[in-house]
């Protein structure tokens, strides 16, 4: 789409659609119609203010603008290796595990299915990822030792406690073991029923969530509420599989639509993660 920097094109334009109607105008005259159009008061204000627009790109070229990721760079701090250490263990995020390891002078975070992550230190217990808009925070028990880690994304806080090794093993063979035997957790299919209806109405029923989830949704109502009314009420669900993080992954159908759902229970049978992707 033009804009006024494009002035001299318009006005060629301009000349050759009047010739072919007869209608003579000199360079000069277009220039100025132009001008006028555009809302300058004649061709020497446009002309200036589009010079200054090419110096004023030329000087972003030159001089880039900082993004996200160098000033987090630019803000790392040197953390001593004997407390990055004790950051390194495996941490419960609701089915799945979040492994953290020390790489060198940083530290390194993979989730159950994902591929690892590199994290700067922004100070001793905050974390930045190098390529990822994720943030890690310990959070120090009596001894020092982190009981909980803080995983921030979106907007959104995910709380997750410290497990020791067996207790990781056993999750993700419980995870293997799902995902083979294609099985769903047992109420996961009638719990995203009422999730996707209340959310469609408006009234979603946050003490049935996780305190993250029902974060997450009071911030994304407007949006999830909005698209559930247009697709209309649910025809038919069907269970596809187990995810990488334990979660069971459901299509789902609308009588305007369907989408892919990914939701996880909690032991006390709330509903501790579900986010929905287009469909089918």
């Amino acid at each position: 789409m033009r804009d006024f920097r494009d002035a001299k094109a318009m006005a060629q334009t301009l000349r050759e659609a009047l010739n072919a109607r007869s209608v003579s105008l000199t360079v000069g005259e277009s220039l100025e119609l132009i001008a006028k159009v555009l809302g300058f008061p004649d061709w020497n204000v446009l002309a200036a203010r589009i010079k200054a627009a090419g110096q004023e790109a030329r000087k972003r070229v030159a001089e880039p603008a900082r993004d996200a990721a160098s000033d987090a760079a630019a803000n790392e701090v040197e953390v001593p290796t004997t407390i990055l250490d004790r950051y390194a263990g495996t941490y419960q995020f609701h089915d799945a595990v979040f492994t953290v390891r020390r790489d060198a002078n940083r530290l390194t975070a993979r989730l159950s299915g994902q591929g690892s992550v590199s994290y700067r230190a922004m100070s001793e217990t905050e974390f930045a990822g190098a390529d990822v808009d994720v943030k890690l925070r310990f959070v120090p028990g009596p001894d020092n030792t982190p009981a909980t880690l803080v995983l921030r994304q979106h907007g959104n806080d995910h709380t997750m406690r410290r497990i020791d090794a067996a207790a990781a093993q056993e999750l993700e063979r419980a995870i293997k073991d799902r995902m083979n035997s294609r099985s769903a957790s047992p109420g996961s299919e009638a719990a995203l029923r009422r999730l996707i209806e209340e959310v469609a109405a408006g009234r979603p029923n946050y003490s049935a969530m996780s305190p993250g989830l029902a974060e997450a949704t009071r911030q994304q109502l407007p949006r999830l509420q909005r698209g559930l009314a247009e697709m209309g009420p649910i025809t038919s669900i069907a269970f596809l599989g187990v995810g990488a993080q334990g979660q069971d992954v459901y299509s789902v159908w609308h009588e305007g639509g369907a989408s892919h759902w990914h939701i996880a229970l909690e032991t006390d049978g709330t509903i501790g993660s579900a986010f929905v992707t287009p469909g089918p």
